[in-house]
């Protein structure tokens, strides 16, 4: 299971929306994803598995537009109201480092997926929306991607992924809690950071 989570989230990467100052969330992930599946397509560099380009497009594209604090105080779950604020915010950074890795691995493997876009059930007013997509693979079965944002001062934000049914943020829960439990936050905070150059120094 974690290994079809990992491959199927990985592919979220294709498709991450990079949110402008707009009213409709779903009309900026199409605008954005065809945006990046056009640079992948033609980028040979990423196509070859050129980490550090793939890295580059996931920070200008993706981070400025995911909330990461939201994201990691749902995957530590109830533990995160005992977190100082030095320890979210460490925290937040680590498990951010970790997602970016893992995404702009993905783009490294693009095998020409197309995204099919669903209705998305939005009332005037609404901060908090889910965007519902699928990813077309020729031969196999579309694979269902839906975004949990919400609406923030600064735009509309990414806090959670569905990969077939698989929330983001909850797979991680369980791992985070054990660890918390074995080791309190700062052992959470190690974990991730050891994670991180563990993947750090397998990519040099």
């Amino acid at each position: 299971m974690k290994s079809l989570f990992s491959l199927l989230l990985g592919v979220f990467v294709l498709c991450a929306p990079a949110f402008a100052q707009e009213d409709s969330p779903d009309a900026l992930i199409k605008k954005v994803t065809d945006d990046v599946l056009t640079i992948v397509r033609q980028d040979k560099d990423i196509q070859s598995g050129n980490t550090k380009k793939a890295i580059a497009l996931v920070e200008a594209k993706v981070l400025p537009h995911f909330n990461f604090l939201h994201m990691t105080a749902l995957a530590v779950g109830r533990d995160w109201r005992e977190a100082t604020p030095e320890q979210k915010k460490q925290l937040s950074e680590e498990f951010k480092t970790l997602l970016v890795r893992t995404y702009s691995n993905a783009l490294t493997g693009y095998k020409d997926q197309t995204i099919r876009y669903k209705p998305t059930k939005m009332q005037n007013g609404d901060t908090d929306v889910l965007v519902r997509t699928e990813i077309v693979q020729s031969g196999s079965k579309p694979i269902a991607l839906d975004y949990s944002v919400e609406k923030l001062p600064d735009g509309w934000k990414v806090y959670d992924v569905v990969v077939a049914g698989v929330s983001l943020v909850s797979n991680y829960r369980d791992t985070f809690a054990q660890e918390i439990r074995a080791n309190k936050i700062d052992g959470l905070i190690k974990m991730l950071a050891a994670k991180n150059k563990q993947n750090e120094a397998s990519k040099s």
